[in-house]
């Protein structure tokens, strides 16, 4: 006889703060949904499905997002659905399969209310291998890869993981390719180099693994989000839901950069975004900043009327952070 589904709605609400992505983070009360204790399982905001009173899964998603952080979200599109067997530790113990719609929001950060149990996190605490504004990242990742390479029982399989830890990483001609996040999660995953891993094949033996790890897979469902994020700064206007009404073109070139995890050259990202139109001058300068004031800009609206995939294209990659 079949187990029963739980359809639940997950929620990657991300945001920009000191040129770190942010993401909202919740702990679960019950230590045995998330395979880890309370203190070191922070989880993305889900809840199930109440088919009685939730017309649509968005409507969902944004009601237990609200109950779940007291923030009431903007901008939300629906990311992927995650069904793998065994997600859920609840199901290998004879509970149901869990199925979870996840959803991208993008929002200003706002103060969490105390008691609401929400958290702002570093998106990047959790996979740190992905900004490469740090200097020498992700060098301490590729030399645990080459070595759980080296490790492998063929040399033909050797050859195969060398080249997909390569790619994965940056280490062709192709260069890096932002996009590949959640191939990175992947095969670090597959190489036993995050926690999940050893959580979720249930081994005795768990090694810390990479960066900080999260509750179920959310950790995967966060790579994709961010993959998705990297994929739409080249077709969508998206991260002026991210910027304040007026912003200088620091603030913007800060902001893409935290989303990129790569630093860019200020003249030429500054060059194509005028040559977008994407922004236009206020007219006004920015108050309060030591130096020389900057001018004040904002998005040009009428730029999605134009042209269609009005995004911010990246430039190459700074050798030094951009002044």
């Amino acid at each position: 006889m079949s187990r029963p589904l739980i359809l639940n709605l997950s929620a990657v609400i991300l945001a920009v703060t000191d040129d770190q992505p942010r993401v909202l983070t919740v702990y679960r009360r019950d230590a045995r949904h998330t395979g880890a204790t309370r203190a070191d399982a922070p989880a993305l905001p889900s809840g199930p499905l109440d088919a009685d009173t939730d017309r649509t899964l968005e409507i969902a998603l944004r009601r237990g997002s609200l109950e779940q952080t007291g923030i009431e979200v903007g901008y939300v599109e629906q990311l992927y659905t995650f069904a793998d067997r065994g997600r859920d530790p609840r199901e290998r113990d004879g509970g149901s399969r869990l199925v979870s719609v996840a959803y991208l929001a993008l929002v200003r950060e706002q103060h969490v209310a105390a008691g609401v149990g929400a958290q702002w996190q570093n998106a990047y605490d959790f996979l740190p291998w992905e900004d490469r504004r740090v200097p020498g990242s992700p060098a301490p990742h590729i030399a645990a890869l080459a070595a759980w390479s080296a490790a492998a029982p063929s040399a033909a399989l050797r050859r195969q993981r060398e080249e997909r830890g390569a790619i994965s990483f940056g280490l062709t001609r192709a260069g890096w390719d932002g996009f590949q996040a959640l191939e990175r999660y992947e095969l670090l995953y597959e190489a036993g180099l995050v926690a999940e891993a050893w959580r979720e094949r249930a081994r005795s033996s768990r090694p810390r693994g990479i960066g900080r790890s999260m509750a179920l897979d959310h950790r995967r469902i966060l790579a994709t989000a961010l993959a998705r994020v990297r994929g739409k700064l080249k077709y969508r206007p998206v991260v002026f839901e991210l910027l304040p009404p007026t912003f200088t073109l620091l603030q913007l070139q800060r902001l893409v950069e935290a989303l990129a995890g790569i630093r860019l050259h200020k003249q030429n990202f500054r060059r194509l975004v005028n040559a977008a139109r994407l922004v236009e001058g206020t007219g006004t300068l920015q108050s309060g900043s030591p130096g020389r004031p900057a001018e004040l800009f904002r998005f040009r609206r009428e730029v999605l009327r134009e042209r269609q995939g009005p995004g911010v294209r990246l430039p190459g990659a700074a050798g030094r952070r951009a002044r």
